[in-house]
């Protein structure tokens, strides 16, 4: 991260001539980019406690990993990753999010999609995407997903969901054995 800022701070601090700025791509930082230096920035300081982010490169701040590790209800003792990839058009459209630890989860398919209504670039309900939105709230809705969020009444794994509404406690144990064998 700090490698990407000191990049912003250094183009501004020359303030290059519109001229020479087009003709040199090397120099030139996307507007994606602008934004998550600030927005890095913010989440660092307002993450969950149950969250924690990775960025496995510093200099591309559009790809990094959340590992979210809920501290009560079915998924507590689990730690779930997350793959989150910015595209080129954010904050005009919502990152990309995967899971990527095996979960029984009502809004989580096994293969990794998710179901998290501000991740819709287009709602019905009006809660989805939109440019005022930014990572935190990416990040914080994930969190959300394994505890007020948990939506068994609109879910992405039907099995999951009619699974709890059969039998809560076998539910648990399903959950309790997803957890210990793929989000240790």
């Amino acid at each position: 991260m700090l490698t990407l800022a000191s990049k912003l701070k250094r183009e501004d601090g020359g303030k290059p001539s519109r001229a020479s700025a087009t003709s040199d791509s090397t120099h030139r930082v996307s507007i994606r980019d602008r934004l998550l230096t600030k927005e890095v920035a913010d989440l660092e300081g307002h993450l969950p406690t149950t969250c924690k982010a990775n960025f496995p490169d510093e200099d591309k701040l559009h790809h990094f990993h959340l590992a979210v590790s809920p501290d009560e209800g079915y998924y507590q003792s689990g730690r779930f990753q997350f793959e989150i990839n910015v595209p080129e058009a954010y904050n005009m459209v919502p990152p990309k999010v995967k899971c990527l630890t095996r979960i029984w989860h009502p809004n989580i398919a096994e293969t990794g999609e998710i179901c998290l209504s501000l991740l819709r670039e287009h709602s019905i309900d009006g809660t989805g995407w939109a440019p005022t939105r930014s990572l935190k709230d990416v990040v914080w809705g994930l969190n959300s997903l394994f505890t007020d969020l948990l939506n068994f009444d609109d879910p992405l794994n039907i099995d999951a969901a009619e699974h709890h509404l059969r039998d809560k406690e076998d539910f648990r144990n399903k959950v309790q054995d997803y957890i210990k064998n793929y989000a240790r």
